[in-house]
């Protein structure tokens, strides 16, 4: 791919940040590719005819060897291991997660790519502070898909995630077996982001920065510039751009220097109608690629995943070796030859949005002040008129997204949906093939780029964000909500009101050795499975699609410019199931699972 000439548009008064550089490393593609432990439930219950899976994940800070002459790195992960550990869980199979925070920081852990009622989608105040524990609750009732968990906390993403909060949670489904695609040790997660360290070994500091940062240690599922061994046969690899605010553009390198063909087959929410053949994908913070990458022609060779994005711009350090990512070591033989195949239909049914040809919302992200970072002029502190957008449950809305400063690059992640882009203009590119095949949660901004989204807004009412994942940016405000308003006259009621992301009934509370007893872990998954959060998720869409149809008239919004709507109110703290599960053994804490949590507004 051609190097692509940038313009950079508004203030320069910052630039990215450049630090003095890492020691030299070494040992670039000596270390074998480590792949993260694979979770398992702690427990399961089946309540009223839906299984529910319990797991159980720490917070924690350890020391791992990156440099092998130099001292240990610190880092904080899940469970103590950089990425976290990697989730399959089957479609429909709900899953319940406890964190427990044994780190100093507050932590926030977002399922990014998941439909999660508000409560347990990872809003930036919904802390968990050391020595406390909370549950988040997940449908997994998507089409299969490749998301990933990270912290969201707030002002401190950056710093968690950069510490090593981040990890993979795949959704699969049966259905997809009969595809014949890639799977087992042939379906591979690449999580690949780029770091810095002292000379001591340990990781730089990023703490209270709103500049962009620039690595210079590439890495891949945390180890620097590692290999994999595969055998000559097709390979599933599944992307993630989990890096601070590097861009990407990944592309397979044969040793005469050829870049090789490759199917990409699915992106952010799941497998594309049928497969876009290409050399290359530019991925933006926080995007997933899959792609099928076939071997079979290179037995006994070595193969290069480099990337070819040129951080073009006032500012921008250029480091070496920051276009490799890792080694292919490919052998003679092939020890199974099942699940080779891609077909040339993979996903029929994408459930894409109705056309809308209307703009309903214009967002300008860019530069608001010294550290901050704003939507519309407006940053996320300002409580009163954050809330940006309000589409009626079930609408579909039409976003325009534009870069109106810089510098730094802007991937916009739109929480609870799945999007199409439909254009991309003002740039040196368009939409490209790759990112029209399918649904997506995120969406690469470069500078002087204007990109149309369109998204159906549900099945969920309730508040949720959109925000640049540039953590730098983010961190410093580049953020927004959304208000998904819930129709009163819809002919179909959810049980409990799940809108507000702080709701007082699932916040952290103070960890109690009790609460990990079998017979608590079985009261909670019981207490969380008979609110029957997601259980009529079906229910609800067909009763959305019914009254969208048969009604001529349906609901507009109002009230969205930026000034704050009225939010959704406080849910009765209702006393169901035990006294809600006796408010978590008697309310051990102030901050309880049936307390207020340290009197702060749910809108913050």
């Amino acid at each position: 791919m051609a190097s692509r000439t940038l313009l950079w548009v508004a203030s320069l008064a910052s630039v990215p940040l450049a630090l003095a550089g890492s020691p030299t490393y070494s040992a670039i593609f000596q270390t074998p590719l480590p792949l993260a432990p694979i979770a398992t439930p702690a427990s399961s219950a089946n309540v009223n005819g839906q299984q529910i899976d319990f797991y159980e994940v720490t917070i924690e800070p350890f020391q791992k060897q990156i440099y092998p002459d130099l001292g240990p790195a610190n880092l904080v992960g899940f469970n103590g291991v950089v990425p976290g550990p990697t989730y399959y869980v089957q479609k429909g199979t709900q899953t319940i997660i406890r964190y427990h925070n044994n780190h100093t920081d507050d932590s926030v852990v977002h399922l990014h790519g998941s439909s999660t009622h508000s409560p347990w989608d990872g809003w930036p105040s919904d802390e968990i502070k050391y020595g406390q524990c909370k549950d988040y609750y997940y449908p997994n009732d998507q089409n299969a898909r490749s998301i990933w968990y990270h912290d969201h906390a707030d002002g401190i993403t950056t710093l968690n995630c950069f510490r090593g909060l981040t990890g993979t949670y795949i959704i699969y489904d049966p259905e997809e077996d009969k595809l014949g695609l890639p799977t087992s040790k042939y379906d591979v997660p690449l999580m690949i982001t780029d770091k810095m360290y002292t000379d001591s070994g340990d990781l730089v500091s990023v703490a209270n920065q709103s500049d962009d940062f620039i690595g210079d240690i590439m890495e891949v599922n945390g180890q620097p510039w590692p290999y994999l061994e595969v055998e000559p046969r097709k390979y599933r690899l599944r992307l993630y751009n989990i890096a601070t605010s590097r861009p990407y553009d990944l592309h397979v390198e044969q040793s005469n220097g050829d870049w090789l063909d490759f199917q990409v087959i699915a992106s952010d929410s799941g497998l594309f109608g049928s497969p876009v053949n290409s050399n290359n994908v530019v991925m933006g913070m926080a995007e997933r690629y899959e792609i099928v990458v076939d071997f079979s022609a290179f037995a006994n060779q070595n193969l290069t995943l480099k990337n070819a994005f040129n951080l073009e711009g006032p500012g921008y350090p250029q480091y070496a070796n920051m276009d490799l990512v890792m080694s292919f070591v490919v052998g003679d033989s092939v020890s199974d030859w099942s699940s080779n195949d891609v077909p040339s239909t993979l996903n029929p049914n994408i459930n894409w949005p109705e056309e809308r040809d209307q703009v309903d919302h214009t967002f300008r992200f860019q530069r608001g002040g010294d550290n901050v970072w704003t939507i519309n002029g407006v940053d996320f502190n300002d409580v009163n008129n954050r809330i940006l957008a309000r589409p009626p449950q079930g609408s579909t809305q039409r976003w325009r997204l534009v870069y109106a400063g810089g510098p730094g690059y802007h991937p916009i992640h739109v929480h609870l949906v799945d999007f199409k882009v439909l254009s991309r203009t003002g740039g040196s590119r368009g939409v490209l093939p790759y990112e029209s095949a399918g649904l997506k949660d995120i969406v690469l901004l470069e500078p002087g780029e204007t990109v149309d989204i369109e998204a159906h807004y549900g099945p969920w009412n309730g508040l949720y964000m959109f925000h640049c994942h540039n953590l730098r940016h983010e961190d410093s405000m580049m953020m927004a909500s959304f208000n998904v308003t819930r129709l009163e006259t819809l002919g179909y009621d959810n049980v409990e009101s799940l809108d507000n992301p702080d709701d007082p009934r699932f916040v952290a509370q103070d960890w109690s050795a009790d609460a990990y007893s079998d017979d608590q872990v079985q009261s909670r998954i019981n207490y969380l499975g008979s609110l029957g959060a997601y259980n009529e998720q079906s229910q609800i869409v067909s009763a959305v699609a019914a009254y969208y149809s048969s009604n001529p008239n349906p609901p507009v919004e109002t009230g969205t410019t930026t000034s704050q709507a009225a939010a959704p109110a406080q849910p009765a703290q209702t006393q169901s199931w035990g006294q809600n599960w006796q408010n978590w053994q008697n309310g051990r804490g102030s901050g309880g699972w049936g307390g207020q949590k340290g009197g702060r507004p749910w809108r913050r």
